[in-house]
C-alpha cells in the first residue's frame, strides 16, 4: 500500500480503504479467468460471480471489525443508505468484464458522511492500476510500474477540442427534453471513446479525457469515483447538475466543460 495522500482529517479512513483494496485485489485476482468460476443471475437479471460475493463479505468483515459503528452499503448484500458515516462498496465493478476475461473491472470503496463522499479508492488489479483520494488531501494514482503521481484534470476549455468517454448508448434520453442526447454530445466533441465503467471517469481525473458520463448508475457504481475526480480539480454531478448519488447518474469533467456538457445532455 502506498501512503501518498493519506493525510488530513480522513487519513485513517483512507489508509483502511487502501488496505482493504490490497486484500480485495488478492481475492478477486485469485478467481479471475478461473475455468470453474461460479456465475449466477440476480433477481434484476444481472450476473454475479462467487468473487463478487466473496470480496464484499471480506470488506464487510473488515469494516465490522475496524469501523463497527459505521453503516455499510454494498451491491451484493444491500444496506442502509441514510445519513451518518457509511461505507459504500462495489466488490467488482464490471462483473460482465470480469467473467469474460476483460481486464477493465475494479473494486470500489468509498466513505460517505451524510451526503458527502469524503474517501474513494478505485483498484483495478488486472490493469495494474489504482486511484484514490480523500477530501482535502488530493487525488493520486499508482501506475503499472508502481510509481505514484498526483492527479490533475485537463485544461481543455472548448467542447470542440474535448475527448469524451461513455459506457454504452442505453438510457441516455431519459434525462433529456428532446431525443438524441448522446449523439449531441458526440457531435459536439473532438474525440469519443467507450472506455466504460470506472475507467472513463478515472481518465478524466488523470487529464487524459475531458468529459465522461453515464445516465444510469447505482450509488456503489459511482461513490468512490466522485472524490477522485473532485480532488483532481474536476466536477462530478448528476445529469441535472446536482448530487449524482441522489440523481443516480454521473457526469464528470475537468470543470471548464461541465456546464456545456450538461446543456448538450439536457437540451
Amino acid at each position: 500500500m502506498n501512503t501518498l495522500g493519506t493525510t488530513g482529517a480522513y487519513a485513517a479512513d483512507l489508509a483502511l480503504a487502501l488496505a482493504m483494496a490490497d486484500e480485495a485485489d488478492v481475492l478477486s485476482m485469485s478467481r479471475y479467468r478461473a475455468d470453474d468460476l461460479e456465475i449466477t443471475t440476480k433477481p434484476d437479471s444481472t450476473p454475479v460471480t462467487e468473487a463478487d460475493q466473496a470480496v464484499e463479505r471480506m470488506l464487510r468483515a473488515t469494516l465490522a471489525e475496524q469501523r463497527g459503528d459505521d453503516d455499510i452499503v454494498g451491491e451484493e448484500f444491500g444496506g442502509d443508505t441514510g445519513d451518518g458515516r457509511r461505507w459504500i462498496v462495489d466488490p467488482i465493478d464490471g462483473t460482465k468484464n470480469y467473467m469474460r476475461g476483460v481486464p477493465v473491472w475494479s473494486t470500489l470503496i468509498a466513505l460517505a458522511i451524510d451526503t458527502e463522499v469524503v474517501v474513494g479508492v478505485v483498484s483495478a488489479p488486472a490493469l495494474g492500476r489504482r486511484w484514490w483520494a480523500a477530501k482535502g488531501a488530493g487525488a493520486w494514482t499508482r501506475d503499472v510500474d508502481g510509481s505514484v503521481r498526483r492527479l490533475r484534470v485537463s485544461g481543455v476549455a472548448a467542447m470542440a477540442d474535448a475527448s469524451f468517454s461513455f459506457s454504452d448508448a442505453v438510457d441516455w434520453d431519459r434525462h433529456s427534453s428532446t431525443p438524441g442526447a448522446l449523439q449531441r454530445i458526440i457531435d459536439a466533441t473532438w474525440r469519443q471513446r467507450g472506455y466504460g465503467d470506472f475507467l472513463s471517469h478515472m481518465l478524466v481525473a488523470e487529464g487524459a479525457v475531458d468529459v465522461s458520463a453515464e445516465p444510469t448508475l447505482a450509488p456503489w457504481d459511482m461513490a468512490a469515483l466522485i472524490p477522485v475526480v473532485e480532488e483532481a480539480g474536476g466536477r462530478a454531478t448528476g445529469f441535472r447538475g446536482g448530487d449524482p448519488i441522489e440523481q443516480l447518474s454521473l457526469v464528470c469533467s475537468n470543470g471548464l466543460l461541465h456546464d456545456a456538457a450538461l446543456e448538450h445532455i439536457l437540451f
